[in-house]
């Protein structure tokens, strides 16, 4: 037996629990149980559906006990779950499998709440034990194995893996209690800390002790010290409980439970539909969002559970993707037990329910979105999962882009939706203006709304980095057109008779100028025209009517959906313009190839892009600056 190393990861670990969170090293208790419920969960399925476990008498339960001997402290947490063997104790003990564990290591911030709710969250709870435990033995046997194996270790240098004895399936966890520890060797502490954050683990979590009972003196009787055992949670599926029984505060006591949070959720929607569907579910949305939310290895919020057995915990499939910071329970009635992962994909009773159950917490956010306060501190946080759903998901399209809030020309303070919109634009408006750009500094000072500013009208500011792609498949507003100001068609229906004739007499008296532009930005754009958007900038690039813009054709080659062809722009010229005036007269020579290179350059700049040749760029600068000065 050679004792091993742990990861370095996990040594990293281990230091910032021990040093970082001992003012709340009350949580230990609380991993231990989850862990437990999980392990027992696992194996209740298998009884259920696999044949070779279908026969075992299985009833499961958690068992707690401890010793408060001068010579042995302890606390000792028993399951009858699925058990570990020498591989799984290794990989699931001695090292960190899950990506998210630097990702933790750096969010610890040295506030024991905050860091206590983090350890739940990315599944390192077990390591808290050191937190109270000099030593911690495990002691463990996989259901069907015949042996089982003891981890043991001291949380410090390394850990041993050996064989052990267990009489069934499951996993024993002794804590002997450091200093930090010794006071939850007591049963009314234990008690308090079960209750406190496992009283929803739906099985039952047995507390045992020793009770002395006194004897009648008079009648000559001893004192004796009698065995107890004493059930300490309610152990029932909590969903499942009628909702005119249920407070506040159960809902929220079970949302930390599931979900490792040391906040309230800001939104509880609990369903128990019966007739042709006969389910549970109960969702809660966080206040903040999960760390890993953005990550393509989030973690599924949603467990799975048939006729109140644990199914799964991973099933990215239970709900949309852009709804995948909710947490919570789906339990269904008219699921077999034994479907599989592949058929769980296609089953039509889960797929109503999902259906169902996406169309429930889309309309509790737009009861939220009537608290304006309220849903813009939701929406500060989910409000790009919810743009992702208006390009993703077509069923409830127009429930989504009602929940969408952004910034416009005219309410640069605060965010406003297209119902807000709407009821502000004149009676002759017939179109809804939006701009894309890489931050709200650039897209408010874009050359592309000076046209709309002098008008009055009023123009979406969509400063995210997917508004490109989400907008683009969004063509309209109940009976309002959607239109992007980056596109060359934009303007097209604000234009009048005089404007096309006028426009058409510089055209003509212009020929020549734009000919010579096109040949010397024959690399670089598909057009050059004559602007009438433009009132106070020299030039602007926009994106032919149908096709996608700059930063819509950069977010797809980076998701690897576009060729490595480039899409060329067009440039607009302002002919009114006094930097153009001159250029005009130049018409030729090179002082003229750099000043239309650098119009070009600068028109990159103001979209949020550098020139491609910064070199070149800074070279015609000087020699421009240089000839001005």
């Amino acid at each position: 037996m050679s004792k091993k190393q742990f990861q370095t990861e996990v040594n990293q670990l281990l230091h910032l629990i021990i040093h970082s969170l001992y003012s709340n090293k009350e949580i230990f208790l609380r991993e231990l149980i989850s862990n437990a419920s999980d392990a027992l969960d696992k194996y209740k399925f298998m009884t259920l559906s696999d044949s070779k476990y279908s026969n075992s008498d299985f009833t499961p339960r958690v068992d707690i006990s401890f010793t408060n001997k001068e010579d042995d402290i302890s606390i000792t947490i028993s399951d009858n779950g699925i058990g570990m063997d020498k591989k799984d104790l290794n990989n699931n003990l001695g090292t960190i499998a899950r990506s998210g564990t630097k990702n933790f290591l750096s969010k610890i911030s040295g506030d024991a709440k905050k860091d206590s709710n983090l350890i739940g969250q990315f599944g390192v709870g077990f390591y808290s034990s050191f937190m109270v435990a000099d030593k911690v033995d495990v002691i463990s046997k996989k259901a069907g194995n015949k042996k089982a194996c003891l981890w043991s270790s001291d949380g410090k240098t390394g850990y041993t893996v050996r064989d052990a004895e267990r009489d069934s399936q499951g996993t024993t966890v002794i804590l002997y209690l450091n200093e930090e520890g010794k006071e939850f060797a007591a049963r009314w502490q234990l008690e308090s800390v079960i209750k406190k954050y496992s009283d929803h683990i739906s099985f039952p979590i047995f507390l045992h002790y020793d009770e002395t009972v006194y004897g009648d003196k008079e009648k000559g009787e001893e004192d004796k010290v009698e065995s107890k055992i004493s059930q300490i949670n309610s152990a029932s599926a909590f969903w499942k409980r009628s909702k005119s029984n249920l407070k506040d505060k159960d809902y929220n006591d079970f949302y930390k439970s599931i979900s490792n949070d040391a906040d309230d959720p800001l939104l509880c929607i609990h369903t128990q539909a019966e007739g042709t569907l006969d389910y549970s579910t109960l969702f809660f949305i966080p206040k903040k969002a999960p760390f890993d939310m953005y990550n393509a290895e989030y973690q599924s919020g949603v467990k799975l559970y048939i006729k109140r057995v644990f199914i799964t915990d991973d099933d990215k499939e239970l709900m949309p993707t852009y709804l995948r910071f909710v947490k919570g329970v789906i339990d269904s009635e008219d699921l077999p037990l034994n479907v599989s992962r592949e058929i769980l994909q296609q089953n039509r009773v889960l797929s109503k329910i999902k259906s169902n159950s996406v169309k429930k917490v889309l309309d509790e956010f737009i009861k939220l979105s009537k608290n304006k306060e309220k849903y813009n501190e939701f929406y500060a946080e989910f409000g790009k999962p919810i743009k992702e759903g208006l390009y993703q998901d077509f069923e409830n399209k127009d429930i989504l882009i009602e929940l969408i809030r952004f910034k416009t020309t005219k309410s640069e303070d605060k965010l406003i939706s297209f119902k807000d919109y709407v009821k502000n634009m004149s009676k002759d408006q017939k179109t809804i203006y939006y701009i894309t750009g890489s931050d709200k500094k650039t897209i408010k000072y874009s050359p592309l709304l000076e046209m709309y500013n002098k008008k009055g009208i009023e123009v979406c500011l969509f400063e995210d980095e997917i508004d490109d792609i989400v907008f683009n498949g969004v063509r309209e507003y109940k009976k309002y057109k959607l239109k992007s100001v980056n596109h060359s068609d934009a303007d097209s229906d604000l234009k009048d008779n005089k404007d096309e004739s006028k426009g058409s007499d510089k055209s003509n008296k212009l020929d020549g100028f734009i000919k010579n532009i096109k040949k010397i930005l024959a690399n670089d754009v598909k057009d050059v025209k004559l602007s009438s958007r433009l009132t106070d900038s020299p030039c602007c690039l926009v994106a032919d009517q149908n096709d996608p813009t700059a930063r819509m054709q950069e977010m797809m080659k980076a998701m690897g959906q576009s060729s490595n062809e480039k899409i060329k722009p067009i440039m607009e010229i302002n002919p009114d313009h006094k930097i153009i005036k001159k250029i005009i007269k130049l018409n030729k020579g090179k002082l003229f190839n750099d000043s239309i290179n650098l119009l070009y350059d600068q028109a990159l700049i103001i979209e949020g892009f550098r020139p491609e040749d910064p070199i070149q760029f800074v070279k015609r600068l000087n020699e421009v600056l240089n000839k001005s000065l």
